[in-house]
């Protein structure tokens, strides 16, 4: 089983995706109520067939006081749909800091793109302006829910409902 399960909080906020194998044991133990099945999708065992959970809610209400995407190198991929900001490659991919480090420019999801090896050596110690290369799209941080409905890649039909 490779699919994920959309977890709410008790409010019906988005908390986190699991594992189907996770959210099943959830429902099993009452720690939580299924919300929505996947579509026509059971769990077998030998003497019993469940419904596979698409979504599920809480029962209890869980503080996560810190709702966001962390900045990692794969998030940053992710966001730029694992193509090079630059080019629209997608293979050979580096991380490129908009406003090069060494001039001052941050680490933070509004200066790190994608970029490939050749497009990142080309622009070198330039803003893309003085490299005259133009990007694809502005660098953004993603929101938390934004990230768990277009960016993660792991979005269903059923889900749509709670992330919009």
């Amino acid at each position: 089983m490779e699919s994920r399960v959309l977890v709410l909080n008790q409010d019906f906020s988005p908390l986190m995706v699991c594992s189907v194998e996770r959210a099943f044991v959830l429902v099993y133990l009452n720690k939580s109520e299924m919300v929505r099945s996947a579509n026509g999708h059971q769990i077998r065992s030998i003497t019993r067939t469940f419904p596979m959970p698409s979504v599920i809610r809480l029962n209890r209400y869980v503080n996560a006081p810190y709702k966001g995407v962390n900045l990692t190198r794969q998030n940053i991929f992710k966001r730029d749909n694992f193509e090079c900001v630059y080019c629209g490659t997608k293979r050979e991919l580096t991380l490129d800091h908009v406003m090069p480090s060494s001039r001052g420019g941050p680490h933070s999801w509004l200066n790190l793109v994608t970029a490939c090896k050749r497009c990142n050596t080309r622009k070198g110690d330039f803003t893309p302006e003085e490299a005259d290369m133009s990007l694809s799209h502005n660098p953004f941080k993603p929101s938390y829910t934004l990230f768990l409905r277009d960016i993660s890649g792991m979005g269903q039909k059923e889900w749509e409902e709670f992330l919009a």
